[in-house]
């Protein structure tokens, strides 16, 4: 790895070994030189600009949930070190919510959920960044709601017009990482199945999933076969049935001890028209930043099959766009 410590053995490694280093062991403090002090960091809840910040809210969440663990699943990943790289990093992170925090008054509960975080670096630094965590997941394990949780969230916030805004196109900055991924053959074929889904062609799940595929979905939903697919890809698109889809960031593997998998990043941007997962339709504006990640296997229609996927919104920041255009 040029121009990254010796003590890595290649990318994946460094994703891995720094994340637990930082959350875990509480080396806070690295992130003044694992992150670089202009940082742009995109979530679906904002956009915050520097690696102090990124050290503030690390700190809040540890304080919340002082046992919190991050166990990386797979480290999807793209690039070189001789210009630049790309790790969608997913995620399985627990902890119990022991102090008082974001998320309200301690309740003593536990959360087991899903996040994606989109990395680019290069000099053994993080310079760019996108990234959801499952909110969705952790309010509905702490015994709320996400539409009520929401609700209270802006009224703590100050209200409509005074509250943190949520990540929309209109507030990003332009970082410093500017690739779009690789030309891998199972990117391209896991693009191809999410566009035309989002074409909402539903018809192709029994063709492109496998039967006994698992799933891992925003709001800590599990799932296995073509229902859970259905349910979850069809629920987003109802909701929001004039939404433009676009694929910004696409990895395909096929190398190492894993199967072939690839890793997308996307968005959808219209309007809330719909019934589907987020209720009686509000006729706002919304946008959607998703981040999803898929295993292939042997098996399907055409010789293979999506056997895992992890897909990821954030709830919390789809509620808090509605809600506070709408203040219902």
């Amino acid at each position: 790895m040029k121009n990254f410590d010796n003590r890595w053995k290649d990318f994946p490694d460094y994703i891995i070994g720094i994340t637990k280093e930082i959350w875990e062991d509480r080396g806070l403090a690295t992130l003044n030189h694992y992150y670089s002090k202009d940082i742009p960091v995109r979530s679906p809840m904002g956009i915050t600009i520097g690696n102090q910040d990124v050290i503030a809210s690390s700190m809040a969440t540890v304080h919340e949930f002082p046992d919190r663990e991050l166990f990386g699943e797979d480290v999807i990943w793209s690039g070189t070190p001789d210009t630049q790289l790309l790790s969608s990093h997913r995620i399985i992170t627990t902890g119990t919510h022991t102090r008082d925090g974001l998320f309200g008054k301690a309740t003593g509960k536990q959360f087991k959920v899903r996040v994606i975080a989109d990395c680019a670096a290069k000099d053994n630094t993080i310079f760019d960044e996108w990234l959801i965590r499952d909110y969705g997941g952790i309010v509905r394990q702490l015994g709320m709601k996400p539409k009520a949780f929401t609700r209270k969230l802006i009224a703590s916030e100050g209200g409509a017009k005074n509250c943190t805004k949520p990540f929309t196109p209109a507030i990003d900055v332009q970082g410093d990482y500017q690739g779009r991924g690789n030309d891998n053959p199972w990117g391209k074929k896991y693009a191809s199945i999410i566009t035309r889904l989002m074409d909402k062609e539903f018809s192709l799940i029994k063709q492109e999933y496998d039967r006994a595929v698992q799933t891992e979905y925003a709001g800590a939903v599990s799932g296995i076969s073509y229902d859970s697919v259905d349910g979850f890809w069809l629920g987003l698109r109802s909701s929001f049935p004039d939404a433009t889809f676009t694929i910004h960031h696409q990895i395909g593997m096929d190398d190492g001890m894993l199967p072939p998998r690839a890793a997308l990043r996307w968005s959808l941007d219209g309007t809330h028209k719909g019934w589907g997962s987020f209720g009686k339709p509000s006729g706002v504006e919304v946008h959607v930043m998703g981040l999803c990640h898929a295993e292939f296997g042997p098996f399907g229609e055409a010789g293979t099959s999506i056997r895992r996927e992890c897909a990821l919104y954030d709830e919390i920041a789809i509620w808090k766009q509605i809600l506070m255009q709408t203040q219902d």
